[in-house]
């Protein structure tokens, strides 16, 4: 059976690509992609790394990126049981994307933040 090749819009209301574009929107997806660009990460050391996530957000997170096929989860069976998370191929096509938008913030912070007190200082009551 062949799969029918489909047209997206991102600029349509209803086009599911606005999905993905709203989990990869979101900053923990990025955080997490991005952490796991150097090889495959334990779940608690994620969390250790992303300061700041909850346990719960980062578990739904996870699922999501894992169900999109993003990243894929690995279970080992040691005491305690050791679950690993890695990038998946069409992961790894996000890799330079992902990290330039989570560090041009890094780079860019000291502009983003004399703009704010300029525009506040300008649009002060």
């Amino acid at each position: 059976m062949t799969a029918i090749q489909q047209a997206y819009n991102v600029y349509e209301d209803r086009c599911p690509t606005r999905l993905v574009l709203d989990r990869l929107a979101d900053k923990w997806a990025l955080l997490i992609l991005d952490r796991l660009e150097g090889g495959p990460v334990r779940f608690n050391h994620i969390r250790r790394d992303i300061k700041g996530i909850s346990q719960k957000v980062l578990s739904q997170t996870l699922r999501k990126l894992e169900r999109d096929g993003l990243i894929s989860r690995s279970i080992f069976p040691t005491v305690p049981v050791t679950v690993e998370y890695a990038l998946m191929p069409l992961g790894r096509t996000l890799t330079d994307t992902v990290s330039a938008l989570a560090h041009w913030a890094e780079k860019n912070m000291d502009a983003i933040v004399a703009a704010q007190r300029a525009y506040d200082q300008t649009h002060a009551a």
